[in-house]
């Protein structure tokens, strides 16, 4: 099988939906109000993390969404360059959100300034503090930033973005009372703690925009099958079941505490599909699809519950490196999963699992972490 295979090769049956069927749903795309801003999103945001076809973005905002989020750090700023440039000539009736891992205030602005000529708009709708997974990595000086910018009108909305943690994140971000609307790691693999979190944040008047949706992307292995050692016609017999992605989509969009769940779409024959989600309800037979999905995932996929933070004596950031690693081995963002490594601190990635005896950490939820570990020191260090 062809290694560049898209998400349709592994669905059963034909799950694309031809462009002008797209453009009928947006009746579907009826928009949300985001919270206690004056925002009105659609229920599926476009991800652009791993997006490099300009098209896919252009044909998105044709088709009725109106939310489109990136980063700074995404593509080395590229990303940002990209979005801007396929967004440029419908700006002003679309939702762009950004986000900052600056530390400090004056790098968080430096960063903004930067973001706003990569996207060719004099502001933001949405200005995120991008991953902050703990109290702590909030502080003063940031929020300062974001009133700064605010006031200087660079920016509507002042956004927190959580990858883990959602638990303790969420309510603390709602007792801060500084932010807007809160981006948070939300799919099918989390506990009913996670969705209550949610749903208490967006009673207190939270936007809530989820992402993750797919559980790590793992839709996308085999595309990179030759650099994992997968055997491609194994993996397509576990993960060809018909509409187990449109699931894992229905099932947060079921919530009506999410405002808007970004997913990332990098062809057309994705962009289609996620929008078929919205046209159907979910069921007893995607609860099935999911539950199989979830066992063939759980040694693999973080759930994001923060429980091994600081767990390990070595210093190795778990969360972060099983996150780096679903980069490349579920979306198949190799580049994108060795930036993020190289980020890491000198100590952080001298790190070798395969040498300690026993791993101190030991997963709830199955997760089988030394060896997911492993597998990424090997293919980013």
């Amino acid at each position: 099988m062809n290694s560049t295979s898209t998400r349709r090769n592994f669905l059963a049956g034909s799950l694309a939906i031809p462009a002008v069927a797209a453009a009928e749903q947006n009746s579907k795309l009826e928009p949300r109000l985001l919270g206690k801003t004056e925002l009105k999103v659609t229920p599926l945001g476009f991800g652009c993390m791993t997006t490099s076809d300009q098209a896919v973005i252009e044909r998105a905002a044709d088709s009725g969404v109106n939310y489109f989020d990136t980063a700074r750090s995404y593509q080395g700023g590229n990303n940002e360059r990209m979005v801007g440039a396929a967004l440029s000539a419908k700006r002003r009736s679309l939702v762009v959100s950004s986000k900052t891992p600056a530390q400090t205030k004056q790098a968080a602005l430096a960063d903004l300034d930067t973001s706003l000529r990569e996207l060719r708009t004099d502001y933001l709708d949405i200005w995120y503090l991008h991953n902050r997974s703990t109290p702590a990595e909030l502080n003063d000086g940031l929020f300062e930033a974001q009133d700064i910018a605010r006031k200087a009108g660079k920016i509507r909305f002042a956004g927190v973005s959580t990858h883990l943690n959602m638990r303790e994140m969420l309510p603390y971000v709602v007792k801060l009372g500084r932010t807007d609307v809160v981006l948070t790691t939300y799919n099918f693999t989390l506990k009913p703690e996670v969705t209550s979190a949610i749903e208490a944040a967006r009673r207190a008047g939270m936007g809530i925009v989820t992402m993750k949706a797919l559980a790590g992307g793992f839709s996308r292995i085999q595309r990179g099958d030759r650099l994992y050692g997968v055997q491609p016609d194994a993996l397509t017999a576990t993960l060809k079941q018909e509409g187990a992605f449109l699931a894992a989509i229905k099932w947060v969009l079921k919530n009506q505490s999410v405002d808007t769940a970004i997913v990332c779409m990098t062809d057309f024959d994705q962009l289609d599909e996620n929008l078929r989600a919205l046209s159907e309800r979910y069921g007893p037979k995607d609860q099935k699809l999911l539950a199989a999905q979830l066992a063939w995932i759980r040694p693999l996929y973080c759930r994001s519950c923060g429980a091994c933070v600081g767990v390990c004596p070595k210093g190795v950031p778990v969360p972060d490196v099983l996150r780096i690693l679903s980069y490349a081995d579920g979306y198949g963002e190799f580049t994108l999963a060795r930036e993020n490594f190289l980020a890491l601190s000198e100590e952080q990635r001298k790190v070798r699992c395969e040498d300690c005896a026993e791993c101190a950490v030991k997963c709830a939820n199955g997760v089988h972490v030394r060896e997911r570990l492993a597998r990424a020191q090997e293919l980013f260090a």
